[in-house]
């Protein structure tokens, strides 16, 4: 069984930043993709950003140059730093991994205020 665990929302104002974090536990072995994912009030769930195990990156375009995802195989380990937060990015964070099937965390609120 595997478990994501994110730790690292909170509050900040338009223009800081935060580094959200997510741990998975299990026996995952093997080639996977990680990242994290987003959901506002009354909108449906999108991609924030990916990476895979070779390092390669996909970003939403609304997060482009202002977000950066990270990942530590050896830990199952991934890492989003996020600069430049505008209110728009208030939402649930959610920590995502697509290893034999899709995992999701259970969450982590980010509240950026104007």
């Amino acid at each position: 069984q595997v478990q994501l665990v994110e730790s690292g929302g909170g509050l900040v104002q338009a223009g800081g930043s935060l580094s959200p974090s997510c741990a998975a536990s299990g026996s995952i072995f093997g080639r996977d993709v990680m990242g994290w994912y987003r959901q506002a009030p009354g909108k449906q769930r999108e991609l924030v950003a990916t990476i895979d195990s070779d390092g390669n990156t996909n970003y939403a375009d609304s997060v482009k140059g202002r977000f950066t995802i990270s990942k530590d195989n050896a830990k199952n380990m991934v890492y989003l730093q996020m600069n430049s937060l505008k209110p728009e990015d208030t939402a649930v964070y959610y920590c995502y991994l697509n290893w034999v099937r899709v995992w999701w965390g259970q969450g982590t609120q980010v509240t950026v205020s104007s």
